[in-house]
């Protein structure tokens, strides 16, 4: 049977008649039956039976109609009337636990009734229902007064009871009576708090006509989690004491119930059920106030066609949705259980499920540092190949301005590494020895940047390989302190060998100048391009005593009037082979060192982190295989809860026949 398909239908017919018909008037007489029942009762024991399989627990909401009210505002007997049982009545809190009442429409004439808690189901009847309520709410909350979430199921099948599944929760108190912990007012709070804040909860409002409603403590919870109303449906109880006035209250709806109003007269004492709602009728119909009220929202039979009507649509809305959810959880739970390591149970399986953990932190890893493959759940977000390319970046632009050039001594350097190395050369010949003294000193002072650049780069690897290994290696924490420690004296090594290899670049750049690069003669003539107009500016010694230059902007230039136009126009010459020549100095520095880090960590990852791992696991303090062969409890009590949820969602997609 495909009960979204019934649910489609029946709904659809049962909302046709609403709509076709006026709403259905009972006979006091008769049993409290829904039209509704026939259509829903499939879809109604599908809910029923996902509430008894616990799928909440699964989180899973199912459609329920919550009853809530304060004390003494007449719930126990609204219940009553809808049953045709007794409740447990008296002084102080009688409902202590919530109590799911499922009403099912028996056509036998005997009623069977069952209490099921804590996988126990007791069969009992109506005259000892009140008595096994009382006992097994005691092995449930205590022989106290106090209360429990631990819920308790009445399955009620009665001829005339509607089709009607109702949880009832603690009445509402705000001060403890003797017996009664301190908090109880919180702990039915939170109780009460738990079953109404669902989208899927309709809420059964009860309130005594007598009271200010929106004084109501109920009122208020049931307003904190349904704001507009649309969820929920008041009750109004004992209208025969309070008649005058109740239907203005009723009218102005001051507290915005969206699902409207039910007027309802208690039972009094001993008189039946039938006797009750007899008298119930009498007095909507003849009493000068009650009478005004619109006969469709009077009576018990009223209101159990009103929360048929609810539980039907509210059903029809949630069954989709929760038939989504359950697909939804499964799928995701065989995935986790896949994930999870088997349990291992030889030298052998430890050794495989070993090499395992390191093929995939691997494979991770040469996905996100050397791809540049993102994935977010390993790094909370922060891309390391990003990061990496940012203090590269950071490096270039450190190297490019190591110190800032000197606008009011423009060629003041250059002029001087001439002077101390002019031997009598030919005029506008530039010394080898002037150009490596510039070169030394431009070195030296960005001779730290390159040693700061790889620190930060290998700590930024180190804490992403070790993040790696912990996440690949976190069924196995037994490993984890080998793991750990094999990666950072690895790394360490490696950041060694980064230090020495950058010794020997900046030897090597301070030696000599050399390049073959094409860019050099391009920027190089592109600067001496401006000489010409420079120089005539210096030798004319007119105002202002400034040059505009492509590379340097305004630089001053009065303090070469006095210095030989040939020395200033070599220094001019020296300060642009040096400004190309410095940009490809700075450019090969930064790819020698991407190039370098990029093969180290690709050997590192590929050649010597495995080898360094399995060296520190099976050494002589690792021991780390026979470890493995110990599965951690909490390991162990995740796969059966894994276990557990999977063939309790398989039952209920069984259930609701999802095929």
């Amino acid at each position: 049977m495909n009960l979204l398909k019934i649910s489609k239908f029946h709904f659809h017919q049962a909302y046709k008649q609403e709509d076709e018909s006026p709403p259905l008037m009972i006979p006091h007489d008769a049993p409290i039956v829904s039209p509704y029942n026939q259509k829903i009762r499939p879809l109604l024991d599908t809910v029923d039976t996902l509430r008894h399989l616990k799928i909440m627990q699964e989180g899973i909401q199912l459609p329920t109609n919550v009853v809530v009210g304060d004390q003494s505002s007449g719930k126990s007997s609204v219940l009553e009337s809808l049953a045709g049982i007794r409740l447990p009545r008296g002084d102080g809190i009688c409902t202590r636990v919530p109590l799911i009442m499922s009403l099912k429409n028996h056509t036998s004439p005997e009623p069977q009734l069952f209490l099921e808690f804590n996988g126990t189901t007791v069969e009992t009847d109506e005259e000892n229902v009140v008595d096994e309520i009382i006992y097994t709410t005691q092995e449930v909350a205590g022989k106290g007064k106090g209360v429990s979430n631990t819920p308790l199921t009445l399955v009620v099948k009665k001829n005339g009871v509607p089709d009607l599944t109702m949880i009832d929760l603690p009445g509402i108190t705000r001060v403890p009576v003797k017996g009664q912990p301190e908090d109880i007012s919180e702990q039915i709070r939170d109780i009460i708090m738990k079953y109404i804040t669902p989208d899927e909860s309709i809420i059964l409002n009860v309130l005594s006509a007598g009271v200010d409603f929106p004084t109501c403590e109920s009122i208020k919870m049931s307003q904190s989690v349904d704001k507009t109303g649309e969820r929920t449906l008041a009750v109004v109880t004992k209208a025969d004491k309070s008649p005058e006035g109740l239907l203005e209250k009723i009218v102005a709806d001051d507290v915005n119930i969206g699902l409207g109003y039910v007027c309802v007269i208690n039972r009094i004492g001993d008189e039946t059920y039938e006797e009750a709602r007899a008298r119930e009728a009498k007095l909507f119909a003849s009493d000068p106030l009650l009478s005004r009220i619109d006969k469709s929202i009077v009576g018990i039979p009223a209101l159990a066609e009103k929360l048929a009507a609810i539980q039907a649509s509210i059903i029809a809305k949630c069954l989709p949705e929760i038939v989504r959810k359950i697909n939804e959880k499964l799928s995701a739970n065989v995935e986790e259980l896949n994930k999870m390591p088997k349990n291992l149970s030889s030298i052998s399986d430890a050794m495989t499920e070993f090499m395992n953990i390191l093929g995939s932190a691997r494979d991770s890893l040469n996905k996100n540092l050397l791809h540049g493959e993102f994935d977010d759940y390993l790094y909370a977000g922060v891309n390391p190949t990003a990061k990496l390319a940012e203090m590269l970046n950071k490096f270039s632009e450190e190297l490019r301005s190591a110190k800032s050039e000197s606008k009011e001594d423009f060629l003041g350097d250059e002029i001087m590494a001439l002077e101390n190395r002019r031997l009598g050369g030919l005029p506008n010949f530039i010394p080898k020895s002037a150009i490596r003294s510039l070169l030394g000193k431009k070195m030296k002072e960005i001779s730290t940047a390159p040693f700061e650049c790889a620190e930060k780069i290998w700590n930024c690897i180190e804490t992403v390989v070790i993040s790696v290994l912990l996440q690949h290696c976190d069924y196995y924490p037994q490993i984890i302190p080998c793991a750990r420690r094999a990666a950072k004296n690895l790394i360490a090594r490696k950041k060694q060998n980064s230090v020495e290899w950058i010794s020997d670049l900046l030897e090597m750049e301070k030696l000599t100048d050399y390049t073959c690069n094409p860019e050099f003669s391009t920027y190089w003539n592109k600067l001496m391009s401006e000489q010409g107009n420079f120089m005539a500016r210096v030798r004319a010694r007119t105002s202002p005593a400034a040059f505009t230059l492509s590379r340097y902007g305004e630089v001053k230039i009065g303090h070469l009037w006095c210095v030989n136009s040939d020395m200033v126009q070599t220094a001019y010459d020296l300060k642009m082979k040096m400004a190309a020549y410095w940009d490809v100095v700075t450019g090969r520095m930064v790819d020698n060192l991407v190039l370098h880090l990029l093969c180290s960590i690709q050997k590192l990852l590929n050649k010597e982190m495995q080898k360094e791992i399995i060296n520190e696991v099976m050494g002589p303090q690792g021991n780390g295989l026979e470890k493995m062969l110990e599965e951690l409890p909490a390991v162990s009590e995740k796969r059966k809860k894994l276990h557990s949820s999977i063939t309790l969602l398989k039952q209920a997609k069984d259930i609701i026949d999802l095929d």
